[in-house]
């Protein structure tokens, strides 16, 4: 074949197959026709536009066709699995959670609604409710009993991960993944650095040959128990009758902006009796007190500049100053007196014309203002917080229910979804230094200034 010349058109074509010694060469064998009816369409196609044009058009046909909208929804996720299991698209999902059993069955919450809600009786709905049902029941204990439905890993862990984008805590804090109701989680019991450091560890200088001291770190734990978070919402039924896709985006960006907003407001001011113990309770938590014939409802330097000395040196670069929107005038205010005059130190003389955004940062860590803090002139208006030192446990098993009953005479269905989560400072007091009498620790406020 590598003699034979390839025809350019259809007359070429038709002398090359009337010449008996050619098309002897052809045909000698299977490969070399293959071969030569392979080469053939190559040269048609680069010789003439109108295939590779045909070719492109026909293409773009059947990728159109591919994502009609009773196709799209069988495309959920990228999969890269070669066992054919869903590949999370967040970094919060768990293969080992519950509901991870649920995900190649309910990919969308248009699936998992049509399934799961009450008004629907079809025989799908049925099936995909027993299927729920099975698994849920399986792990007993391990999903609490609340009379709803299990709600797939992969549509859990995509509701964490637009909260996590949203949240103040949550994005920060040292999260565990509780395999039961109950987790205890290991702490060091440390009180006080001046003699030894970890709870206990004591550092001698021995002589060679000596006797080596005993010493032993003090352990104790912190028990994270699963606390029952509920969101709930009434839709009306033409949502589900009619425009099931506009309920999923509901669910996509509303209820995660719930969840993160409620989970932020228990870790930042939990009080720990059915719900977390938010980092402004914490035991740990330090106090800056005001200053002599300081204003109430103000912010000073001299406030900022102490809480900053008040933090523990080894979280200083993880820390973060959390405020009140509120106190955005007081800050933006705050002045360094200088003899008789002064300045102001936060947003400097180049920011007064009003045209450039205010720094947001102090003393070169992050401010992050928020609602979810107390009101200016309160303790807790603004902390200086090394989230590292917050723990929050993750149960990992999100259930939903919905009742057409409840909500009957105004033609709407009420949507609960459960959340069993926890938070704890990890840290139970705070930490005598080295030296000086000042203690120090991860969570920082200033005190009240009435």
């Amino acid at each position: 074949m590598a003699t034979t010349t390839i025809p350019r058109n259809a007359d070429e074509l038709a002398e090359a197959l009337g010449d008996t010694a050619t098309l002897k060469d052809i045909v000698k064998d299977k490969e070399s026709l293959a071969t030569f009816i392979t080469d053939y369409a190559k040269a048609q196609a680069r010789s003439d536009e109108s295939i590779e044009a045909q070719v492109r058009e026909l293409a773009q046909q059947e990728f159109a066709n591919a994502l009609r909208g009773d196709q799209i929804d069988k495309i959920n996720r990228l999969n890269l699995d070669p066992n054919g299991s869903p590949v999370a698209r967040s970094k919060h999902y768990n293969p080992k959670a519950p509901g991870a059993k649920l995900d190649e069955k309910f990919g969308t919450w248009t699936d998992y609604f049509g399934a799961t809600w009450e008004g629907a009786k079809t025989a799908e709905a049925f099936t995909g409710r027993s299927e729920i049902a099975k698994i849920q029941n399986s792990y007993g204990s391990s999903v609490p009993a609340d009379g709803g439905f299990l709600i797939p890993e992969t549509l859990r862990a995509e509701l964490l991960r637009v909260a996590l984008e949203m949240s103040v805590v949550r994005s920060r804090a040292r999260v565990v993944p509780m395999e039961s109701l109950t987790v205890p989680y290991p702490m060091l019991d440390v009180t006080s650095n001046a003699s030894s450091v970890y709870g206990g560890v004591v550092g001698y200088w021995t002589e060679e040959g000596g006797d080596l001291q005993d010493t032993a770190p003090s352990f104790g734990r912190v028990n994270l128990t699963a606390k029952k978070l509920t969101l709930y919402s009434e839709i009306p039924n033409e949502l589900f009758q009619d425009s099931i896709i506009s309920l999923e985006q509901f669910m996509s960006q509303s209820y995660p902006e719930a969840l993160a907003w409620f989970e932020d407001v228990a870790f930042t001011e939990g009080n720990g009796a059915g719900q977390p113990l938010g980092y402004l309770n914490a035991p740990a938590a330090v106090s800056v007190a005001k200053e002599s014939g300081q204003s109430a409802g103000t912010i000073v330097w001299e406030n900022i500049v102490k809480a900053y000395s008040r933090m523990l040196p080894s979280s200083i670069a993880r820390a973060v100053w959390v405020a009140h929107i509120d106190t955005f005038p007081e800050l933006a205010t705050m002045a360094l007196s200088v003899g008789t005059g002064g300045s102001a130190v936060w947003i400097g003389t180049g920011a007064h014309d009003g045209a450039g955004a205010p720094p947001m940062t102090i003393l070169g860590r992050p401010v992050i203002f928020t609602e979810k803090a107390n009101t200016v002139g309160t303790a807790g208006d603004i902390n200086f917080v090394d989230f590292g030192y917050y723990l929050i446990g993750d149960r990992q098993a999100m259930q939903s229910s919905t009742s057409t009953e409840y909500k009957f005479g105004n033609d709407k269905t009420a949507v609960r979804v459960i959340e069993r989560v926890d938070g704890q400072p990890w840290i139970k007091s705070a930490i005598t230094p080295r030296k000086g009498s000042n203690t120090l620790s991860p969570f920082v406020k200033v005190a009240t200034r009435a």
